[in-house]
Formats: structure tokens, C-alpha cells, sequence
């Protein structure tokens, strides 16, 4: 195994993966191009040493190239830049959520699925049978989608991670610690300690649970793409079905807080919530909590959205974090059926 190595050895390493067999003159031009202050002694004593490592190795006459261990190393720190990319992304966005569920104004962070055209009406009628289960409101907004989009149309809704920037918004510093397949059950009755008010149904068990601390892409998206994820039983059939969401910890000595703040969000925005105290930690899936956390478990109305319209065969595109947008971008559903053009008539 390889020592930590830094990001220009990793970019070096790009080089000579792309252009090997390559020599040490081209190295060193190639990444002065890209912006690296570096002379060429360095380049060949760096070289030396990814050949002792046994990541490159010299080709008679022609130079460096890698290694099956110097490519499974680049791979690894591909892995590690996406990862970096994917935390820092979590947290910029988190920090500009605005949103207070109050109020039920400000920025949130969206999810957002796109769709052809003809499957607007599809998936507007889906959303219709998800609110008619205690998952709703599902507040959405539609549009075109861009010039860089796939798809004819946008459609967008809340995700989880809104909850996050909530909590951080009033000094509530929750960590979310993993993401997982989530039993729920539509008409099970909430039982008498339940600190959650819901409008009915509840999350039964945690099926298989994914710390995403690890992991270089979303681990929800890699749930809905796995199809771990089984909405359609509950939509035709009533019964408990498979869903996905994401816990975090926040601070106990936080708790009413992060209780009120949490009942407000889902209540304005949809999903199914469940919360843990300290003393309940033998139920969490993780065992991470500590007697001085609490747990929340959300079910966000992004990530209900994704899954039912990927279970449907509606969408094969979406973003599960696609920036953030305002409140008063997303409206009902009947709201934006009748703000729809009606279809011209023949003659």
C-alpha cells in the first residue's frame, strides 16, 4: 500500500496514465500547463520514488508508465477527490439554506428529476397518490429543463438535506452519519411514546443501512439506482413498503429544539421523521450514538420523489442535490395543473 500521497503526485500520475510510455522533458512541460511551479530535477527525483513504490516503471528507451498498482492508486485517489467534492458540496449547500419552517419561506436545498414531456402527466399523478398517503405535502416546481439538461422538464422538490441547514440555521450542529433502506408502513399506528407527530404511518425498521462518510457519490442515489427501493407495494397495495432516507446526530441537550424545528420542516414540506433519544440507542442501526446524541431519521419528500418516479419508469435522470431553490418556487400539484396551458383542439 502506498503512503498518503499528495495532489500534484496524483496529477503526475494522471500524466502518465494518459500519455505513458511518456519521459520526464514532457512531464515536466505537461505540468507546467497545468499551473504546477515545479522544476525538472523534481520531476525525476518524484519519478524515482513512484518507481520504488512500484507505481511507475521505466520503459526502455521511452519512459514512465503505470503499474496495475499505480493505476488501482490513482483510482483510489480518484475516489478520494470525489469524496472531498461531494462533503464540500453537502456543506455549501447546507450553509445556504435559508428556509425556516415557520415562516415556510427562504432557500432550500433541491432534488430534481428530469423527464421527457409526455411523462409529465405521469408523474404529476404520482406525486397526487404520494400525498394521499401521510407522506405529504409534496410541494414541487416545474419547468423546462436547461440547455445542458436531459430531458424536456425539471421537476424538483425538497431534499432531506433542507432539514440540515434548518438545524445549522439555529445553531444545531447535526452530522448526518449514514443513509439506508427504511421499512415504512402507510397505515401503522404511531406507538403512545412517539415523540413525532405524524399524520399517521411510520417507519417500522432499518433494513440495511450505508455509512456515507466513505463513499465518493450519494449514497441515496446509489440506493434508487441499486432498486433496493420498493414505493410501488405501498402505493398499490397499501401495505409496508421499502424507502429510503438518512439519519443524523445533533447534540441532546438540543433536543425540544431540534424536535420543533424537524415536526415544522416535515409538516411544511412532507416526508416521515423518527427520532431517537440516548436511551434508545440499542435500536439504532449504526451504534455510533452516544449517551450525549440524539438521532433523526428523515424521509424527505426529494427523496420519496426520486424513488417513485425511477420505481415507474418515469425518470433515468436526476440530481439528488441540485442547488438550492427558493420556497415559493414549488407549489402544489394542483396549483400547477391548472397553471398549465390546455391542450389546443382540433378544428
Amino acid at each position: 500500500m502506498a503512503p498518503e500521497l499528495e495532489r500534484r503526485t496524483y496529477d503526475l500520475l494522471r500524466l502518465v496514465d494518459r500519455h505513458g510510455p511518456i519521459g520526464s522533458i514532457q512531464l515536466f512541460e505537461l505540468m507546467q500547463l497545468h499551473g504546477y511551479d515545479i522544476k525538472d530535477r523534481t520531476i525525476r527525483l518524484r519519478l524515482s520514488e513512484l518507481d520504488e513504490l512500484g507505481l511507475t516503471e521505466k520503459v526502455p528507451g521511452q519512459g514512465r508508465q503505470l503499474t496495475a498498482k499505480g493505476r488501482t492508486e490513482l483510482e483510489k485517489g480518484d475516489v478520494n477527490t470525489r469524496l472531498e467534492q461531494l462533503r464540500a458540496r453537502i456543506a455549501t449547500l447546507t450553509s445556504r439554506v435559508s428556509y425556516d419552517p415557520i415562516d415556510d419561506s427562504g432557500a432550500l436545498v433541491a432534488s430534481a428529476a428530469y423527464l421527457p414531456a409526455s411523462n409529465v402527466d405521469a408523474a404529476l399523478d404520482l406525486i397526487e397518490r404520494l400525498e394521499d398517503l401521510p407522506l405529504g405535502p409534496i410541494p414541487v416546481s416545474m419547468a423546462e429543463s436547461g440547455e445542458d439538461d436531459p430531458g424536456d422538464v425539471r421537476l424538483a422538490t425538497a431534499s432531506s438535506i433542507t432539514l440540515d441547514g434548518v438545524l445549522l440555521a439555529h445553531g444545531v450542529d447535526a452530522n448526518i452519519s449514514n443513509a439506508g433502506i427504511l421499512e415504512y408502513g402507510p397505515t401503522e399506528s404511531e406507538p403512545t411514546n412517539e415523540v413525532v407527530p405524524q399524520r399517521g404511518g411510520r417507519i417500522r425498521r432499518h433494513i440495511d443501512v450505508i455509512n456515507g462518510q466513505g463513499s465518493s457519490i450519494d449514497v441515496v442515489s446509489l440506493l434508487i439506482e441499486a432498486g433496493r427501493t420498493d414505493v410501488t407495494t405501498i402505493l398499490e397495495t397499501g401495505e409496508a413498503g421499502l424507502l429510503v432516507g438518512d439519519s443524523r446526530e445533533f447534540p441532546i441537550n438540543r433536543f425540544e429544539e431540534a424536535h420543533d424545528l424537524a415536526v415544522a420542516t416535515r409538516r411544511s414540506l412532507g416526508g416521515v421523521l423518527e427520532f431517537r433519544r440516548p436511551r434508545e440507542q440499542s435500536h439504532l442501526p449504526s451504534g455510533t450514538s452516544t449517551w450525549a446524541f440524539g438521532s433523526i431519521t428523515y424521509i424527505g419528500p426529494g427523496e420519496l420523489l426520486l424513488t417513485a418516479l425511477s420505481e415507474y419508469g418515469l425518470t433515468e435522470e436526476w440530481e439528488t442535490l441540485s442547488g438550492t431553490i427558493e420556497r415559493g418556487e414549488l407549489d402544489s400539484v394542483q396549483s400547477i395543473r391548472s397553471a398549465r396551458p390546455e391542450p389546443l383542439l382540433d378544428d
